[in-house]
């Protein structure tokens, strides 16, 4: 991080880019761009992410935001030559652990600001769409980081140490932008390694954070939709996996004023059909002979408490015994735009891994306070923002000038075959041998993002590590 420090008139430390030729440098340079364009430092200074003496909070913040680009982890970093760059290691950790600060005011404000600016680059009838998913983040060598809990990894099969990263993004089906996180520890005391800090001052964010990370996960996850529609953020529908469709869930999101599409898993729910209750294998055989071969077809039904909703049933191609289910409460859409619409959930998962594998997160920074937790998450998914910002700037033609506005034709949606393929990779559910394919699937989707970046930032991943 080329990084030079001089003295302005009043005679204070400030930093300063040098304009070099390495991909790492010119992302940093679009990047301190993209923070004057969308006003970070005004946003930090609303969210009460301030100093009241020493280095300039917004150099730590520019640090830390900017240090996965060198290769290089904190520790690294103070030891190399570039040291003298940078201010002690106390200052950024005591940055990362402050419990005042009000990161998920921050990232909301900041997603909120960028998804107005997409919003105005497309048609006002494109459908856009909440995502809602939950990912582990494993610490298995930690014994005393803060809430620190047990938990099961469905991905791996096995009990794990760590927390549930429950997020929420947005999607106008070309970008994702991360909307707002929680990082959930475990509802039962007894699986909980250590409990909150005792001298955290109740009346701060950290202890809010702290509170929401022992609630009920689908409570959390309605009160996150909620906040996301008060910041302004418009959508048409929320995309849920199975662990979230369900019947409380549904109705909570529907009393929101969104409707719902997810993925429904076979357990003993009955549904209401023509005065009956049946089951989604017995509705599967009620299914009318589809034109296209009938790989996918639809029935219309109730809820045991009466929601309306469309069960649309889709076959797998290379095993014609299973089958996935996607409901939706808006009856109006064909199941083909049911398919088609759900199929953006997917752009979520290449945000877990790319946050993962490329950004270091959850194993960047290895603190023991909560809030280092999430003030890392945040600036992670800060990374993420920028990189999208930076990724629609190049792609979209639209961003250019007024006269491009008019003349450019909209962004293209994902397609049927697109959603079909990003569906495929879910039957692994059911398959424990297809595990691979999934992971095949993902990684080539995530290699799709990684070549629509600028030239530059695609030549900070050519060596990446594949990391869960």
């Amino acid at each position: 991080m080329k990084l030079q420090n001089n003295k302005n008139q009043t005679g204070k430390v400030h930093t300063i880019m040098i304009n070099q030729n390495s991909p790492s440098e010119k992302v940093e340079i679009e990047i301190l761009k993209a923070f004057k364009e969308l006003r970070l430092p005004a946003l930090l200074r609303e969210s009460g992410i301030r100093k009241a003496q020493g280095v300039r909070v917004i150099e730590v913040f520019e640090f830390l935001l900017l240090l996965v680009f060198q290769g290089k982890n904190l520790y690294r970093y103070l030891d190399s030559k570039h040291r003298e760059e940078a201010v002690s290691k106390n200052t950024y950790y005591r940055f990362l652990n402050t419990a005042t600060y009000n990161w998920r005011r921050f990232l909301s404000s900041l997603s909120a600001r960028v998804i107005a600016a997409f919003t105005r680059l497309t048609q006002a009838e494109r459908v856009k769409v909440l995502i809602l998913d939950d990912s582990v983040i494993s610490r298995n060598r930690s014994k005393q980081v803060e809430l620190l809990a047990k938990l099961y990894d469905h991905a791996e099969h096995r009990y794990i140490k760590g927390f549930t990263m429950l997020a929420l993004g947005w999607s106008d089906g070309f970008s994702f932008v991360p909307v707002d996180f929680a990082m959930m520890s475990s509802a039962n005391p007894n699986n909980r390694f250590k409990g909150v800090t005792e001298s955290i001052d109740k009346r701060t964010s950290g202890y809010k954070r702290r509170k929401e990370a022992v609630r009920k996960k689908n409570d959390v996850a309605v009160e996150m939709i909620s906040r996301a529609l008060k910041q302004g953020i418009q959508a048409n529908y929320v995309l849920i996996d199975t662990w979230f469709t369900h019947e409380p869930m549904i109705q909570s999101i529907l009393n929101e004023g969104l409707d719902v599409i997810g993925m429904v898993k076979q357990l003993k729910q009955h549904y209401c059909y023509q005065n009956d209750f049946y089951t989604l294998p017995q509705l599967r055989k009620l299914l009318p002979k589809h034109s296209g071969g009938n790989q996918f077809g639809s029935i219309s039904v109730q809820t045991k408490n009466g929601i309306p909703v469309k069960l649309v049933f889709v076959r797998n191609r290379n095993k014609k015994s299973d089958w996935l289910t996607i409901l939706s409460t808006d009856l109006s859409l064909s199941d083909e735009e049911i398919i088609r619409i759900y199929g953006n959930r997917w752009s979520i998962e290449v945000f877990f891994k790319s946050s993962k594998a490329l950004m270091k997160l959850g194993t960047e920074f290895q603190g023991r306070s909560y809030d280092m937790m999430i003030s890392h998450t945040t600036i992670v998914f800060i990374r993420y923002i920028l990189l999208e910002w930076m990724r629609r700037n190049e792609q979209d033609d639209k961003t250019l000038c007024e006269l491009f506005f008019r003349l450019c034709d909209d962004i293209q949606d994902i397609t049927l075959t697109a959603a079909l393929q990003s569906l495929m990779g879910l039957f692994v559910e059911h398959i424990k041998t297809a595990g691979s394919k999934k992971s095949a699937l993902l990684k080539n989707q995530l290699m799709h993002w990684i070549n629509a970046q600028a030239s530059f930032v695609q030549a900070l991943f050519v060596q990446f590590g594949w990391e869960s």
